[in-house]
């Protein structure tokens, strides 16, 4: 059944706004979280590169020297251990991600959310690793045949997350094709859900306003894509008369 956009943006904001705690609040410490850890993967993946370094790489390029000049370039690159390293913080914000998914699907189902949900992801932490890896290398081999391709499958497999949250014990590949079942004559759909907010994504990109920006974004956004996978499981999220606690 076809999904009124308007009316899912307008139940998320409803549900944000009865939330305890707070949605919002939550929110904010995921993204601080985020940003923490964002921050200290590009201290660790910077280089250090003097003025006097830089002339003398550019004089090797100029001069037609380009076997030095590229020498010269690896020594100014990260390390190895700093790739490795960069990887492992983008994990562990992918499962903070996870986590504040968790709290939100716990706010919509009146499961007692609390702050600590941010961390329920590393309970089964190689799952999400392993849908991860599989659902880029999928989308990425789809997106070799063209854009479209790839935006199809990116939206194929947009559930598999929450597949994989509701039933741990599921494998990563029986999330996805979950999803690809749940997805089918959604696709079109989903996508007009994201369009619907570009403008939000557009600001989040300005600097600096950007971080301001997602504090309400990052949780409106969630909330509605949650509100979604409820609705694709024939749940009825408009008679939710949450219970929180004053």
């Amino acid at each position: 059944m076809p999904q009124d956009r308007n009316a899912l943006k307008s139940r998320a904001r409803e549900v944000i706004a009865t939330s305890n705690p707070r949605v919002l609040t939550v929110g904010l410490v995921y993204l601080v979280l985020t940003v923490v850890l964002s921050t200290l993967g590009a201290r660790v993946m910077s280089v250090n590169i003097s003025e006097s370094e830089a002339m003398n790489y550019l004089n090797y390029a100029m001069n037609g020297n380009y076997e030095y000049a590229l020498r010269y370039a690896e020594t100014m690159t990260p390390p190895p251990t700093a790739y490795a390293i960069n990887a492992l913080l983008m994990f562990v914000a992918a499962i903070v991600g996870a986590g504040f998914t968790i709290f939100l699907l716990n706010t919509l189902r009146n499961r007692q959310p609390c702050f600590a949900n941010l961390l329920d992801g590393f309970g089964f932490w190689w799952k999400l690793l392993i849908l991860d890896l599989l659902q880029s290398l999928l989308i990425g081999l789809w997106s070799l045949l063209l854009i479209v391709p790839g935006v199809m499958a990116h939206y194929r497999y947009a559930q598999a997350l929450y597949i994989l949250i509701d039933d741990p014990t599921k494998s990563p590949v029986q999330c996805l094709r979950e999803s690809k079942a749940m997805m089918n004559g959604h696709k079109m759909e989903l996508f007009k859900l994201d369009l619907s907010f570009l403008g939000w994504y557009l600001l989040e990109m300005i600097p600096y306003v950007g971080y301001a920006v997602q504090v309400w974004s990052v949780p409106y956004v969630g909330m509605t894509k949650a509100l979604y996978y409820e609705t694709l499981l024939g749940s009825n999220v408009w008679s939710y008369t949450p219970d929180y606690p004053a």
